[in-house]
């Protein structure tokens, strides 16, 4: 046999151009079958639906995993602390061997969101706000 030859479609026969994706399993437009609006639009807030549902569960599974190696701290007024030494620039006579944490504080006022404003033993005032996670508890 020879090869086929070419016929053109009747005007009565239509066919659609799927693309081979779609020849495995069924996309929803080859489900819907045809230009039914009322259930495209289902199927459209339907995915919608289930999209915002795995984004949800996305977005705890990395909360989680970010907030194992956080570490909690809160102080509360009178409050004994440590602050981070290293932060801002350093200064021109110490070297490496100074001390990484100085201090005691006392917490004067908590700010909220972990930020907090710090004064001497004597009752001096520091300046600017600590955030906590540069903070560290004084057991004395």
């Amino acid at each position: 046999m020879g090869p086929k030859a070419y016929r053109p479609m009747n005007s009565d026969q239509s066919s659609e151009a799927i693309i081979p994706v779609e020849v495995g399993d069924p996309s929803p437009r080859r489900t819907i079958g045809g230009n039914d609006e009322e259930a495209e639009q289902d199927l459209t807030d339907e995915v919608r639906s289930i999209a915002h549902v795995r984004e949800l569960a996305l977005k705890q599974r990395i909360s989680l995993r970010y907030n194992r190696g956080v570490v909690p701290r809160e102080f509360m007024p009178d409050d004994l602390v440590l602050r981070r030494n290293n932060i801002g620039a350093p200064t021109p006579r110490e070297g490496k061997l100074t001390p990484n944490w100085e201090g005691p504080y006392r917490i004067k006022a908590a700010i909220g969101k972990g930020a907090y404003n710090l004064e001497r033993l004597n009752g001096a005032e520091i300046p600017r706000t600590w955030n906590a996670a540069n903070l560290r508890r004084y057991y004395a």
